[in-house]
């Protein structure tokens, strides 16, 4: 197998998915500590996996020692993030309470002024910031603290649960502090969340370790308080399964329950299938529901021990590459398929990027 042609395409195609969810809104999340976190999360998984840190800083191309230092340096400074243009930009608004923008652009001199202008554009239209008059003497202000806890309260209200709930489903019994520690929060904040999800009926807390279980999660279609939470459950799944497929290999015993196959249909406005190619997603989601319905019903009845539970994790999706208009011109059929077809899946769409129409176990 040739291991590191597979990983740098791997990387190529996750750093296109982290550039899309960096730009997201227009706002531009902070990349600084991106690599630092990518080197220590493959440092602690390569030791997870029982690799030796004299053998893992060589995979790294580091001596020992230096190895040793920045995995130490990094897991001191895990909590910090170097502050970037876009916050030292928020920074000063703050500090000064609004500013001209010809003043802004003084204090920042040393940066490039079209990344100033991005920035001060981006602030504008997320919300996190305002702006009065025009040109040079335009005026850039914070908006109220008020407003941007009320901003903040309400993402934070509307992925923080569903994302607790995911990982409580996925990876418990938890308790609280593991979860505390898991997503940077004080405890009592996790406790107050996981006292809703417990009171809604999503986790169940068990009385003597205290520790959280869930036995079923749904995030429904289109419902924006849980769309990260779908991302996420998505692209872990498909991450895993290609994982456990590397691991066990193609003539595993496990060869028919592990896997995935990965299938590209070329289709034209008024091709014949078109319409069939299209609403694969939507029939095929149907079915899984169907079933996936009819199972939970049964496990409320017969509920499954932790100890004896197997977790079979199905993953599906699709995605639809139309054409450049310079190449095919602007005609769109009426079989195209609307955003509701094409794009309403709560969980992140996989990607069918295959060369030809080939199916595979091996082929995720």
């Amino acid at each position: 197998m040739n291991t590191k042609l597979l990983v740098d395409s791997i990387v190529r195609q996750t750093t296109v998915l982290i550039a899309q969810l960096c730009t997201a809104a227009g706002v531009r999340a902070p990349l600084a500590q991106i690599a630092d976190q990518v080197f220590l999360g493959l440092s602690r998984e390569l030791e997870t996996q029982g690799v030796g840190r004299k053998v893992a800083a060589d995979m790294f191309g580091l001596a020992l020692r230096s190895y040793q230092k920045k995995v130490q340096r990094l897991t001191e400074s895990e909590t910090q993030r170097d502050k970037t243009l876009w916050e030292a930009i928020i920074d000063y608004l703050r500090e000064q309470g609004g500013a001209p923008r010809r003043r802004i652009f003084e204090r920042f001199q040393r940066d490039d002024e079209s990344a100033v202008a991005a920035i001060l554009n981006d602030l504008v239209s997320s919300g996190l910031a305002y702006s009065t008059g025009r040109g040079g003497s335009a005026v850039f202000g914070l908006t109220s603290a008020v407003d941007r806890e009320r901003m903040a309260d309400e993402d934070q209200s509307a992925t923080l649960p569903a994302m607790l709930w995911l990982v409580v489903y996925r990876e418990g019994p938890l308790a609280a502090a593991a979860l505390a520690e898991r997503f940077g929060l004080e405890l009592p904040a996790v406790d107050a969340l996981l006292g809703e999800l417990e009171h809604d009926g999503r986790v169940q807390r068990d009385a003597q370790t205290g520790h959280y279980r869930s036995g079923t999660m749904t995030i429904a279609v289109g419902d924006r308080a849980g769309w990260e939470a779908a991302v996420l459950d998505h692209f872990a799944g498909v991450a895993k399964a290609i994982a456990a497929k590397v691991r066990l290999g193609p003539q595993s015993e496990l060869a028919e329950w592990i896997g995935g196959a990965t299938l590209s249909f070329d289709v034209h406005p008024g091709h014949p299938l078109e319409r069939e190619v299209y609403d694969l997603l939507k029939n095929v989601r149907a079915s899984v529901n169907d079933l996936w319905s009819r199972l939970a019903a049964y496990n409320r009845a017969h509920p499954i021990l932790d100890g004896e539970k197997i977790k079979v994790t199905f993953y599906l999706g699709q995605n639809v590459e139309l054409p450049d208009p310079a190449d095919a011109g602007d005609r769109i059929s009426d079989a195209d398929p609307s955003p509701d077809d094409a794009d309403d899946s709560a969980v992140a769409e996989q990607g069918t990027d295959s060369a030809a129409n080939t199916e595979g176990e091996n082929q995720s």
